[in-house]
């Protein structure tokens, strides 16, 4: 995850110490200096030493040799050379921490042999010192070798290649001539007669693809990777690198196979923007020599080109009537080619020369884009008077001033807040650690300028040999961005290590996002300022109407798409990124071992590890950083902008790349990064298709949010206790189950007395209680990181923008705070706008509040409004004393939720009116079982909508307890035959163990999975034998699947038929495919696993990836997942008709999927949208609407109309189930629908 988990350290994971004074040479700072030119350990890359160093032990290796001659000639003892032999080793030990002060020498005995010895060593000295002589030679020269590099590098652009190696032979001839020729004007004659010469089509394999697939679509593996290699290159200011890599890839047969016009086009533009037309001509004849046709961005390119270096008229002409017999249009230059306004006059400029009269067409008025759907039609007629659009709260001033907020949060990219960890005292101790630390990480930041400057040019030399290297990418950011994201990295990681896989995929994502942030600040204020007047409370316009009707309305340019980054760059430069920082980070070994010499030793460690009987390796730090961490306690968290609730409303959005954040790109369907299936399918699809989708998203990220300040502080003084796990605030680490003692003791596994059945169990209880300590940190982590959010903006108003999943469901775009999260995260918000609470709007408080704590589930209405009243002295009771009184509110299922409702309640009945009282609290209407009941609609099954209450009722039907009373039938009559385990399940089969199992049905979940939720259930009875855990499992699943099919028979034939469908095209070779009845197009993501390898470095990467489009589709997968996701489309899109039609009625709506919420006072305006909105996309044909999509989309092709799965798949999405007798009409009268 991306908040920076990375402030994982503010959480308790200290910081480290170095002692006081500045790094430098090692005559200034004697041993302990010495310790910076130590060798580096061997969990990370040798590099160069310093030079300095290296001379410096030169000259005293030849001080050292002449003294030993001096002493070999005195004959001195052999204790004595033995001495000055211990220092010579010194000498060449730099990694040992330098010289050493001499010992005073002890009095030896002066024997007839010591002159033979000294001779004899006389002789083996010499002998060493030659070896060692020729050994510093080599160093030198090595040395000399690198810094004449280094002098080389300075200059390595002018090594790339410009001048393309064409295949062709003529061409190749054709290009030398024209090299070597001597007219005016070469290079434009040339790309003329290159323009007139060019191949009227695409290559052989470019005319096989579909006529509406762009020259970029599909694009996977190695093109994807050159792709935005070439964009990285152009956007950094590298072009003669990305030039010289497409004439190595252009010259190989092989390679340039992988080449699209699009890369040529995205080279040629660059150096038009330049003005190199000499370059441009070079990429036509590889251009040419490809049998690649021209377009209009290639003729743009020339064009432009020619404007800026203010070419002949002639050339120009011969340029548009060359455009003009490739049935090109010239305006299309100006209407269908993205430029920017430098770019269109120059284009202009040149054009005009050829023909001066020419005027270039004003920006197309898009015709009227109108909405197909049936079920939009209300939302997008024209302006009914009756609609009455919400607006917030605030003044333009404010919200001006908010937006000025949030701009200089995005443009900073990271945000860092105060964490709620308690403040420890500031001891000597603490202080000394923290100002050691301040050094510390002085000393890392030069050390990662430098890792960084030596990584950046070994991946130059790289790409200068043609290969595609990380150089680009590596450029994208400051160095210094970099090494901050790396600190923060050093700083959040966890004690127990992270992932080498999960930290480069980080990092490399973290890179990718930073280098999309979009700079067009002026332009943005000017509009986003016209767009307030739409939702200021002091403000007007003209026509009232939808955000992004009057976002489109200020003539606002789309937002450039982005290209995405293939899987293995990210993880490739995440990997890089990680490298640089293992050498870089390096503290005295005296901070693990006070008395150890001042050597330096790796800050993180590279270990391997079982996880899930996978070995992974993993990135460690020292226990003795991590314990300095502690000590230091800085208490401050470091999150990304896109990771935190926005401090303005959210831009409106407008397509399926551009909406949410003011800079920072977004997509509107989150996906896994390198997938782009699902953006090509959504910008294929016409707009005004998509434009339901956009609107209910923009209209969930216009509500405005606030903290409730009340549940806050309750929940910090939990937190800075010792937590409350009952109330779901997680113990700190301190309360983490130790390691066993005594007979248990982990080191007994060591003693041979200890059997072999003890060892295992010893080590199943540490395994244990370690992973009960890393849940334990995980949720601690999860509850600082949302705590800290929530205090940091406490008295604030925020948004939370919302994107989409593959499905249609919609999520937050900040992960670590939103309404979305468990009891407590919800509790913790409130919407900032209030409502009077009208004259019902007390009751539903009531009923939401009985609704919290689980009680009264199958009573009416009324007899939970009758329940509160009965309860309100409990009620008032925890609103006044919740810590010191009955603690009523903790026994409820929600609560932090119920507690929140109960000083609501209490505000609202002690207030002198209490239907004048504003309220700012959501009220939740929850869908009853909401998957069975859009099975039971769509399969108009009467039986199945009356348990999950689709038919009006006096009382609420609950099927959780009818399935679990019709297992209880079949466990009776089969205890009476005598099955043991029937007999055994007397009394144990209750609506909580069947609960789970019937829920997660309607979702796809398996026997296999059916089985171990119940029997996590029946483990939770303690009564229950656990010796038939097991078997009991399997009978109680096959009975609830019995069940559900008795009861829903038309459910399950539904999923059956879907079920079946999915498996007939998966085995076609294509994914499955649908349109939502809002028109958002849906493809499942499912593939064959493809491995990726990144070798090298400290260890090879290796992952799989589900995405690639180019492996065939998981067949168990597809079939499985069809039935689930499906329906959740249908949910989804039940949710944003619903939310459309309140904001038309001027209501506050978010959702948690089939959970809706609103003020008190508009709950029963919400319920009767919400059920009329049911009624009207179950109206549609949705079943036959899907069959005949599926027909056409996998059964049209005559190519594979005679193939057997094709013959079997017509069949099926042929017979379509059958629908029961089900008036949905009834579903508008049902109050228990959704309550």
């Amino acid at each position: 995850m991306s908040a920076v988990r990375w402030g994982r350290g503010a959480a308790g994971f200290g910081r480290a110490l170095w002692p006081a004074g500045t790094p430098g040479l090692l005559a200034e700072e004697g041993a302990l200096g010495g310790v910076w030119g130590r060798k580096r350990s061997s969990t990370a890359s040798p590099c160069e030493q310093d030079r300095r160093k290296d001379w410096g032990h030169a000259e005293l290796l030849e001080v050292l040799k002449a003294r030993v001659r001096q002493l070999q000639a005195e004959g001195m003892a052999e204790v004595t050379v033995k001495r000055v032999a211990k220092r010579v080793a010194v000498a060449r030990a730099p990694e040992a921490g330098g010289a050493q002060p001499p010992r005073q020498a002890p009095a030896g005995a002066k024997g007839a042999g010591a002159k033979g010895a000294a001779a004899t060593l006389s002789s083996r000295w010499a002998q060493k010192l030659d070896s060692d002589q020729q050994l510093m030679e080599k160093r030198k020269q090595r040395l000399e070798g690198k810094l004449q590099k280094r002098v080389e590098k300075g200059a390595w652009q002018k090594q790339l290649r410009l001048e393309p190696r064409l295949l062709s032979r003529k061409l190749a001839s054709q290009l030398q001539h024209w090299e070597q020729g001597a007219p005016r004007s070469p290079w434009e004659e040339q790309l003329a007669q290159l323009l007139q010469e060019a191949p009227h089509r695409l290559s052989s394999e470019a005319a096989a693809a579909p006529a509406d697939r762009g020259p970029e679509s599909r694009l996977e593996g190695q093109q994807q990777r050159l792709l935005s290699f070439f964009e990285c290159c152009l956007l950094t200011g590298h072009l003669p690198l990305a030039h010289h890599v497409l004439v190595t890839h252009h010259s190989k047969s092989q390679q340039q196979r992988l080449l699209t016009l699009s890369m040529y086009n995205m080279v040629m533009l660059g150096w038009a923007r330049q003005g190199s037309f000499k370059e441009l001509t070079y990429v036509f004849f590889m251009l040419k020599d490809a049998g690649l046709a021209p377009d209009l961005q290639s003729y743009a390119a020339a064009l432009q080109c020619m404007g800026r270096l203010d070419q002949d008229a002639g050339t120009i002409r011969r340029c548009l009537k060359q455009m003009a017999q490739d049935g090109l249009q010239l305006q299309g230059l100006f209407t269908a080619v993205p430029l920017s306004a430098e770019e269109r006059a120059e284009l202009l400029r040149a054009v005009r020369k050829a023909k001066p009269a020419f005027t270039p067409p004003r920006p197309p008025v898009p015709p009227p884009q109108v909405n197909t759907s049936p079920l939009l039609r209300e939302i997008y007629a024209k302006q009914d008077p009756a609609v009455s659009y919400p607006r917030l709260h605030l003044s333009l001033k404010e919200l001006q001033g908010l937006f000025q907020q949030q701009l200089r949060v995005e443009m900073a990219t990271t945000i860092t807040v105060e964490s709620v960890e308690k403040v420890p005292l500031l001891t000597k101790e603490v202080l000394h650690a923290r100002k050691t630390l301040a050094g510390l990480r002085t000393r890392w930041r030069t050390a990662l300028y430098r890792e960084l400057q030596e990584t950046k040019e070994s991946e130059a030399h790289a790409a200068r040999e043609g290969r595609l290297s990380l150089f680009p990418y590596l450029c994208l950011l400051s160095e210094k961005e970099v090494v901050r994201m790396l600190l923060q990295t050093l700083q959040a990681l966890p004690a127990q290590g992270e992932s080498l896989l999960f930290l480069a995929h980080e990092l490399g994502l973290r890179v990718f996002k930073r280098k999309q942030l979009r700079n067009e600040v002026q332009e943005l204020e000017q509009r986003y300022s016209k767009y307030l007047h739409l939702l200021a409370s002091d403000t007007q316009v003209a026509e009232p109407c939808l955000p992004r009707q009057h976002w489109e309305a200020l003539g606002v340019p789309e937002a450039p798409h982005e290209q995405p980054w293939p899987m293995s760059v990210v993880v490739q430069l995440g990997k890089q990124l990680a490298e640089v920082l293992v050498r870089a980070a390096q503290m005295p070994s005296s901070l693990a071992a006070p008395r150890s010499p001042g050597t330096l030793i790796p800050v993180l460690y590279h270990v391997y590890s079982f996880r899930s009987f996978r070995q992974i390796g993993i990135l460690k730090p020292h226990p003795a950083f991590t314990q300095l961490l502690e000590t230091a306690a800085e208490r401050t968290l470091t999150f990304e902008s896109t990771d935190v609730p926005m401090l303005c409303p959210p831009l409106p959005w407008t397509s399926p790349h551009s909406g949410a954040f003011l800079l920072s790109p977004t997509k509107m369907m989150r996906s896994v990064e390198g997938s782009q299936q699902h953006q090509l399918l959504l910008e294929r699809c016409p707009p005004a298709e998509l434009h339901g989708a956009l609107d209910a998203l923009t209209q969930l990220g216009n509500c405005a949010w606030r903290v409730n300040g009340r549940v806050l502080d309750l929940v910090l003084q939990l937190f800075a206790d010792k937590g409350c796990p009952r109330l779901g605030v997680p113990a700190p680490p301190s309360e983490a189950p130790r390691p066993p003692e005594g007979r248990r003791a982990p080191k007994r596994c060591l003693l041979p007395e200890v059997s072999p059945a003890e060892k295992a169990e010893m080590r199943r209880e540490l395994a244990r209680r370690l992973k009960v300590a890393r849940e334990m940190q995980s949720l601690r982590a999860d509850a600082l990181y949302r705590l800290s959010l929530a205090r940091h903006l406490r008295h604030r108003v925020f948004w939370l923008p919302h994107n989409m999943d593959f499905r249609g469901r919609t999520y937050p775009c900040s992960p670590h705070f939103n309404h979305l999260g468990s009891d407590l995260a919800r509790a913790l918000l409130e919407f900032a706008q209030g409502r009077p609470l009208g004259p019902h709007g007390l009751n539903w408080l009531k009923i939401h509040l009985v609704n919290l704590t689980g009680l009264k589930k199958r009573e009416s209405l009324q007899a939970r409004r009758d329940y509160a009243d009965e309860l309100m002295e409990d009620i008032l009771d925890s609103a006044d004393r919740p810590m010191t009184g009955r603690k009523w509110w903790m026994e409820a299922d929600e609560p932090w939720q119920a507690l929140a409702c109960c000083m609501e309640v209490a505000r609202a009945v002690r207030a002198p009116d209490p239907a004048a009282y504003v309220s700012h609290f959501p009220v939740h209407q929850d869908g009853s079982c909401n998957g069975l009941q859009h099975y039971a609609a769509l399969g108009r099954d009467s039986v199945g909508a009356a348990s999950v209450n689709l038919l009006p009722s006096d009382l609420p039907q609950d099927v959780y307890s009818e399935v679990a009373a019709q297992v209880e039938v079949f466990r009776r009559q089969d205890a009476e035959q005598g099955v043991q385990v029937a007999q055994v399940l007397e009394g144990f089969i209750s609506r909580k163990v069947v609960k789970q199992t019937v829920m997660t049905v309607v979702y796809g979940v398996t026997r296999y999975g059916g089985r171990l939720q119940i029997e996590k259930r029946l483990r939770e009875i303690h009564d229950f034998p656990q010796d038939f855990v097991w078997e009991a499992s399997h009978y109680l699943v096959r009975q609830v699947f019995n069940s559900l099919q008795e009861m829903f028979s038309g459910t399950r034939s539904i999923q059956r038929w879907l079920t079946e469908s999915a498996r007939l095209i998966s085995h076609t070779g294509s994914a499955v495919e649908w349109v939502t009845p809002l028109g958002i197009p849906i493809i499942q993501p499912y593939h064959r696993d493809s491995k990726v390898m990144i070798k090298g470095g400290l260890q090879s990467l290796t992952f799989s990836s589900s995405v690639d489009t180019s492996q065939k589709p998981n067949t168990l997968k597809q079939k499985n997942g069809f039935p689930p996701n499906f329906i959740h489309s249908l949910d989804s899109s039940h949710m944003m008709l619903t939310a459309l039609h309140c904001y038309r009625k001027g209501l506050t709506f978010v959702s948690v999927h089939d959970c809706f919420w609103t003020h008190a006072a508009d709950v029963a305006v919400m319920n009767q949208v919400c059920r009329e909105q049911f009624v009207r996309l179950h109206s549609q044909p949705i079943l036959h609407n899907l069959s005949r999509f599926l027909i056409e989309r996998f059964c049209s092709d005559p190519r594979t109309s005679k193939s057997i799965w094709v013959s079997r798949l017509m069949d099926t999405l042929l017979s379509v189930p059958k629908t029961g007798t089900f008036n949905l009409e009834q579903v508008k009268h049902s109050t228990y629908f959704f309550s």
